[in-house]
């Protein structure tokens, strides 16, 4: 049986574990049928995702948050930038919210407009075709 026997800093698990959902938006988008393009490098592009149903492309920023309140305040951490959605994954409760980039300072996850999805591909390609 394989062993993981590598020892990671705090800050590198934590990269790991935030990029792990960015893995995962990318498979389920590929499961619906989208090309999913990732960018070399994304600074201060805020774009995580680039999808495209081959006419059409628009550009996805994934977050994370850690807490089982769907009530919480998100900040606004893509300033002005021209992102078509932003995905919230919770991190420690198995869902997520699909949404519009806000030009608020903060906003709560559960604010109108903004789709919740369980943690798994069917889920999250309902509410994306939701948005």
């Amino acid at each position: 049986m394989p062993v993981k026997n590598i020892k990671r800093t705090a800050p590198a698990t934590k990269y790991y574990k935030n990029t792990s959902f960015e893995t995962l938006a990318v498979s389920w988008f590929t499961y619906d049928g989208w090309e999913v393009f990732t960018p070399v490098i994304d600074h201060d592009m805020k774009t995580d995702l680039l999808i495209s149903d081959g006419f059409n492309y628009y550009r996805i920023q994934i977050k994370t948050v850690e807490t089982n309140d769907e009530n919480f305040h998100v900040e606004n951490k893509w300033g002005n930038a021209g992102i078509d959605f932003v995905i919230y994954f919770s991190k420690s409760a198995n869902w997520g919210y699909i949404m519009k980039p806000f030009r608020q300072k903060k906003m709560a996850l559960s604010a109108a407009g903004h789709i919740r999805f369980h943690q798994h591909a069917k889920p999250f390609i309902k509410a994306f075709n939701d948005i």
